[in-house]
């Protein structure tokens, strides 16, 4: 500032060509002096003044100062030599302007440089009019300096805060580095790396400077179980798109290790691509978990065989294969003859060793012709696909028995077994799994009842329906009279404390001759023969006889049907039930079907009172999927309502009207007080949704299968907590169907038949061996459009991924689908994952 304040003298004695006082001379000099000194007061404040008020002070001596004796010398200047004042100020105004270029936004600093200058013009004579005007102003002056001194210091703080968090930001992603949990990279828009993790170097054996400049692709290698994943790689990094948790198989060389990578592509502020950034972690122990447990659900853990649950995929994928062709099979059951008298003999190590041998040479007999697989205890599947002769089909059975009959060494001891086989065909014998497995069964009895050892098909008069519903009346009135039927019981589990608070009584029918029997085959049965009141009765007095037992927290629910609740001796009978079992009313609750509505009279309301009168809970259950009316809201005494499985499936799939209608449900049932349970619950992510939408309870596989009341009780007995386990999610609905398209690649068309279509895919038939990853335009229909790559090709059939997922309709059915020509085959088959 001072070459400034001396410049402005020497222009203003230009001026007026006049030689200042010795007086004002000494005021120039002192403040050119004063401002001179600004390096060595710096110094001096440093080391010297520690205190607020001590800076405050040297900070306006150094500014204000300087500025009040530079304004007062000019002034007096002016008015001693007569200059014209509009000189005077305009280099005033100057050296002002200077001022504050120089103190470069520090607000309180030029506040007090300009109000000394001013300060100073005003002490003469001719300016002090403007004194008290000065003085105003200055008053202004010093609160706009305040106020801005604090908002400097708030902004500074918060500026050293966010600098802390960058910091601490830093040192974070800095540890996670090191620790080796994770790594982070980033490319070039040509995907070669410009920076990796140092951890990522010495997985690899290479030095990091080398593997910059590298294509991001050579961190991982090949796999032929990863291939869909570095497909999808590839094409995420050439559509430049985001993508999360891809699965890839590091280059690594001494062991196999897995990376879960994730990025996602970068833009300049211009909006132009640059490349990707992201990160990685390490995948290897969790696939390894998750393949050992893969494992453990799909194959049996004694023999390696297939168990019931990878057997029953097998069976549903060939008969829901989209080609009708394709559906045929031959299903073996077999069951080994005099397995438990050895089990019984030589014990349990024996019969386990036994098995082993028998899957081994049931793995021989057939070969590459079928798969075979292990059901549990002594019985065992063939699945056979294809169309095969029936004579064929008996020289394999027969060779199996024979082989299986061969003496066995079991430690030291000489085993002889037989077998016996039951086989049934598809289509001819059924089209669905159950058929097909019923009717295997069935000719498996056949053979056992015609002296086992020997094998049997499936025929029309082995039992035909009339027969077998005949049947199952019979068996069933005498499993009433001789206890043959049992209650099974489900959690029902709190969501936000996932703790059990009672449980559904579910009736269960084991069938001495064809095991546990689904109650959708023998309730219409009962009902239509009366026997539902008497097994109605039963079903409420074993419950509160085994709730007897339980803890005093824990509910049951029983269900009862229309017919049930028409019985007017219905609360005597509940009465009863609980006086007998000394059991609170509070502790049952009645699960109603909307059904019983269809016939709204008194006796209906009349009904709804009485049991209220009782004292037990009411539960609306299945809500929304019979009568439709909502009147009988108003009237019911509820306490639940129950939220059907139908709802819940498929409430995960982007672009279902499901969970609407759930929130439309709880926020229906909370206004009216009354508690919700979401039932069939099976995948994580349906149960992070219901209790995302305020379900109170929960029902389903996802927290357990329905248990005998043993395990009911065993199961309390060792705490009321539950633990959600099941898969994260269901696979995506799929449609079959016979449409003809156009595919469009490069401008070339090509004719094809999409055969089934998913929001995600589709399965086209008409294209031979096109390499995977191969791009197409799909024209659906006029002005249906989707972009699809190639994912994986099989003869004239490839799997295509569509780049985005088509949008569902208001019915939650493919939009696309119901777009399409009135003419085009489309059977509206919905597979679902079998969970």
């Amino acid at each position: 500032m001072s070459p400034a304040l001396l410049g402005a003298v020497i222009l203003l004695g230009i001026q007026t060509f006049k030689v200042p006082r010795i007086s004002t001379l000494l005021m120039i000099l002192a403040a050119c002096a004063l401002t001179a000194s600004t390096r060595w007061a710096r110094q001096f404040e440093q080391s010297k003044l520690h205190t607020q008020g001590g800076r405050y002070t040297l900070h306006a001596l150094l500014v204000g100062a300087p500025m009040l004796l530079f304004g007062a010398a000019l002034a007096r200047w002016t008015a001693r030599v007569g200059a014209p004042w509009q000189d005077t100020m305009g280099i005033l105004v100057i050296v002002g302007a200077l001022a504050a270029v120089i103190l470069n936004r520090r607000v309180p600093s030029i506040i007090i440089a300009q109000g000394a200058l001013w300060a100073g013009v005003s002490m003469t004579g001719e300016a002090r009019g403007n004194f008290f005007t000065l003085i105003v102003g200055g008053l202004v002056a010093i609160y706009t300096s305040i106020r801005q001194s604090r908002a400097d210091r708030e902004a500074a703080q918060r500026d050293a805060e966010r600098q802390r968090a960058q910091l601490r930001a830093e040192e974070i992603l800095h540890e996670y580095e090191q620790t080796g949990q994770g790594w982070f990279w980033e490319t070039d828009r040509r995907g070669q790396l410009v920076y990796v993790s140092p951890t990522i170097g010495k997985l690899l054996q290479r030095k990091t400077r080398d593997l910059v400049g590298r294509s991001f692709t050579e961190l991982f290698v090949p796999d032929p179980a990863g291939q869909e994943s570095e497909r999808t790689l590839a094409f995420h990094l050439t559509a430049r798109s985001s993508f999360s948790e891809l699965a890839l198989r590091a280059a690594t060389q001494r062991e196999e290790r897995w990376w879960s990578v994730s990025g996602r592509p970068i833009y300049d502020s211009f909006g132009n691509f640059v490349g990707f950034r992201g990160s990685g972690a390490d995948l290897t122990e969790k696939k390894r978990s998750a393949e050992h447990a893969s494992r453990l659900a799909h194959y049996d853990s004694l023999t390696g065989l297939a168990n019931r649950f990878q057997m029953s995929q097998t069976l549903e994928k060939i008969l829901s294969a989209p080609n009708m062709d394709h559906r045929a099979c031959a299903v073996f059951l077999l069951d080994l003859d005099r397995f438990k008298q050895v089990n019984d003999t030589l014990g349990h190590p024996a019969g386990d060793a036994l098995l082993k041998q028998v899957a081994s040479r049931l793995v021989r007999a057939v070969g590459e012709s079928g798969r075979v697989g292990r059901l549990g205890g002594d019985e065992f599947k063939v699945i056979l696909a294809g169309h095969h002769r029936r004579d064929a089909l008996a020289q394999l059975a027969k060779r199996i028995i024979h082989d299986l009959s061969e003496p066995y060494l079991i430690e030291g001891h000489r085993v002889m077994i037989g077998a016996s086989v039951g086989i049934a065909m598809a289509p001819d014998d059924g089209v669905s799994s159950e058929a097909i497995i019923r009717n295997a069964d069935l000719a498996l009895y056949a053979a056992k009842d015609g002296g086992r050892g020997r094998h049997h098909f499936y025929a029309a008069d082995l039992h035909s329906d009339a027969e077998e519903r005949r049947q199952l009346e019979q068996d069933l009135r005498d499993a009433i009279t001789n206890g043959g039927l049992e209650l099974y019981y489900q959690p029902v589990v709190h969501t936000s404390t996932e703790r059990i608070t009672g449980f559904e009584a579910l009736l269960r029918w084991n069938h001495p001759e064809r095991g546990f029997l689904s109650p959708s085959r023998f309730i219409p049965i009962a009902e239509d023969s009366g026997l539902i009141a008497q097994i109605g009765e039963w079903a409420l007095r074993t419950a509160c006889r085994d709730l007897a037992a339980w803890p005093e927290s824990v509910r049951i629910a029983v269900n009862v049907s229309p017919l049930q609740f028409a019985n007017p001796a219905l609360p005597a009978i509940i009465t009863n039930a609980l006086a007998a079992a000394q059991v609170n009313p509070e502790r049952l609750e009645l699960e109603i079907t909307e059904n019983v509505f269809l016939n709204d009279d008194d006796g209906t309301e009349a009904m709804f009172t009485a049991l209220k009168r009782v004292g037990v809970r009411l539960a609306l259950d299945d809500f929304g999927t019979g009568y439709s009316s909502l009147g009988y809201l108003k009237k019911a005494p509820f306490d639940k309502i129950k939220i059907d499985q139908s709802f819940v499936r498929g409430a995960t799939i982007a672009g279902s009207r499901n969970g609407a209608i759930i929130t439309s449900i709880v926020s229906l049932a909370e206004s009216l007080g009354m508690e919700t349970t979401a039932e069939g619950v099976e995948t994580l992510d349906e149960l992070d949704l219901v209790r995302m939408l305020g379900c109170s309870h929960v029902q389903g596989y996802i927290y357990a299968k329905p248990l005998s009341r043993d395990q009911a009780t065993q199961k309390l007995y060792s705490g009321l907590s539950a633990i959600a386990k099941g898969p994260r999610a269901a696979r995506a609905a799929r449609q079959t169907m016979l449409r003809k398209v156009v595919l469009d690649h490069n401008g070339q068309h090509y004719h094809g038949t999409i055969r089934n279509l998913s929001t995600t895919g589709a399965m086209v038939e008409g294209l031979w061996n096109v390499p995977p990853g191969t791009i197409f335009r799909i024209i659906l229909a006029e002005g249906q459009t989707v972009t699809a790559t190639t994912r994986w090709s099989q003869e004239d059939r490839m799997g295509m991924e569509f780049a985005a997922p088509l949008a569902l309709d208001e019915g939650g059915r493919i939009a696309v689908v119901s777009q399409m020509a009135p003419g085009a085959r489309l059977r509206n088959t919905v597979l679902r994952r079998d969970n």
